[in-house]
């Protein structure tokens, strides 16, 4: 079996595996040495990284390198965040598509949001966007798989109702799993889970965090992914120590952190 196979076999409603996204080759490893079964890139991690802005900044040639290097050293599957496919035109959604698939990535998500700007796509053209790329991946072999997202209930742009019917046209346009980030409650995820009939990815960021796993799989959930949440705590991390140390001169919380040899040993597990 394939990575992508793998990776697509994992997706099970009801029964959610976690997606864990990571920024560099070193939190990738530790990651995968940790137990979990997928890993995911993420436009803001990486952003973080480059050290520019989220949402619309990062090229399409900088994404797959830095897919490139996390593939190389992995041994499970890597999904790719690609923002808006890096272009308006379907047919570029669809080179994306095709792209990320040459490097050996197992799948990618696609959003409806104009980047740079926070407004979404016109519906017609959204969907349209969506139908290409999934053409293009089901003409792929192997079992990549291509998740449409719906992003305008995270930004602000337009409520649930919306957003399921955007869902269920990408359903119809031919995606392989579906993506509305931060939905208000658990009543909400549940409602865009019940609204379609393939996988259903969900975020664990925000007020979501405060819910376990059991819940996302009770709202019938195939995915939770971290979007850039955990790269976001390592950052806090930072920032809170520097504090303590460039305006207080305390170096008292360094010694809360773990050994080298401890990183090491999940790295190369």
């Amino acid at each position: 079996m394939s990575k992508a196979e793998h990776f697509r076999a994992l997706h099970q409603p009801g029964n959610p595996f976690i997606l864990a996204n990571a920024w560099d080759v070193g939190s990738a490893l530790m990651l995968q040495g940790m137990g979990a079964k997928a890993i995911a890139t993420s436009s803001a991690a990486l952003a973080f990284t480059l050290g520019t802005r989220d949402m619309g900044h990062i090229t399409r040639d900088q994404a797959l390198a830095h897919a490139q290097d996390l593939i190389a050293v992995l041994d499970v599957p890597l999904s790719g965040d690609f923002e808006n496919g890096f272009g308006e035109d379907p047919e570029t959604c669809a080179e994306t598509v095709r792209m990320a698939a040459e490097i050996g990535l197992a799948g990618i998500c696609i959003e409806d949001t104009a980047l740079p700007d926070e407004a979404p796509y016109d519906f017609d053209l959204a969907v349209e966007r969506i139908r290409a790329a999934a053409s293009a991946a089901r003409a792929l072999p192997g079992g990549f798989f291509f998740v449409a997202r719906a992003d305008g209930v995270l930004t602000g742009q337009y409520d649930m109702d919306e957003a399921i019917r955007r869902l269920q046209a990408f359903e119809a346009a031919g995606a392989d799993g579906l993506y509305a980030p931060a939905p208000a409650n658990p009543q909400d995820l549940k409602r865009i889970c019940d609204a379609v009939n393939i996988p259903v990815n969900a975020l664990a960021a925000g007020p979501s965090t405060k819910l376990p796993l059991s819940e996302y799989a009770a709202a019938g959930v195939a995915r939770v992914s971290l979007g850039s949440a955990l790269a976001r705590a390592t950052h806090r991390m930072i920032r809170d120590i520097g504090v303590d140390m460039l305006e207080n001169g305390d170096f008292s919380a360094l010694g809360k952190s773990i050994s080298g040899d401890a990183v090491e040993d999940l790295m190369f597990k």
